[in-house]
């Protein structure tokens, strides 16, 4: 059994049919931590978990990041940062070690379950490492506090850490990952608001692949 760390995006639900594909069972795992685009990607991540028949589950952790002080916590009022994250000098969308604690909690889900690996969709970008807590050396090191902490039963599997968005981008379409179904936009708005760095990523991701995405206004 796998399970998936699975927001509803591009990269995660590449993830997750990358993980079907290799084992017929998994659990998806969405987090709601009070995320202003918490609808609109809660929606994405249960609907792709829906078309792949999958066990999904939402935890709740906003207790812990009720004290964030990123524009993507609801709480506060900050328009998050625009632009290609290139162009972005200090991004104010980073979410206190968020990835450290959704891998620790999803450890400890894996051990109940009997899951003898975690997928993250943690991956290359264009700009460099972006957020600390998607670097490679934050991935080897959670990978060995995995394994470390579970006596070797489950390990941190991250299979894009070499891969661009553009690169997994393509092995979703190989693999039919429905596309139209995921969300990747910090404004939560609908249709996505195509300024913020994670929809000009995925637009770049998707355009090197001759994908010209299209929303309804």
């Amino acid at each position: 059994m796998k399970c998936v760390l699975l927001s509803g995006g591009a990269d995660s639900s590449t993830a997750l049919a990358l993980a079907l594909s290799r084992d017929p069972q998994v659990v998806a795992v969405s987090i709601a931590y009070n995320q202003q685009h918490a609808q609109a990607e809660l929606a994405a991540a249960k609907a792709v978990a829906q078309h792949y028949g999958v066990d999904h589950r939402i935890l709740d952790l906003a207790a812990i990041f009720a004290d964030s002080r990123s524009a993507l916590n609801a709480a506060n009022d900050l328009v998050a940062s625009q632009g290609d994250y290139a162009d972005q000098e200090a991004p104010n969308t980073e979410v206190e070690f968020r990835n450290g604690v959704f891998i620790a909690i999803l450890t400890s889900l894996a051990m109940q379950l009997g899951a003898d690996a975690l997928y993250f969709g943690a991956h290359l970008d264009d700009s460099g490492v972006i957020y600390p807590d998607c670097s490679p050396d934050f991935v080897a090191a959670m990978d060995q506090a995995v394994r470390l902490g579970t006596g070797g039963k489950v390990r941190l599997e991250t299979p894009f850490g070499q891969m661009t968005k553009a690169d997994i981008v393509k092995l979703g379409l190989e693999l039919g990952v429905p596309y139209h179904l995921t969300y990747s936009c910090y404004a939560g708005s609908q249709p996505p608001c195509g300024q913020c760095g994670t929809c000009i990523d995925r637009r770049k991701a998707f355009e090197a692949n001759g994908v010209f995405e299209t929303y309804d206004q």
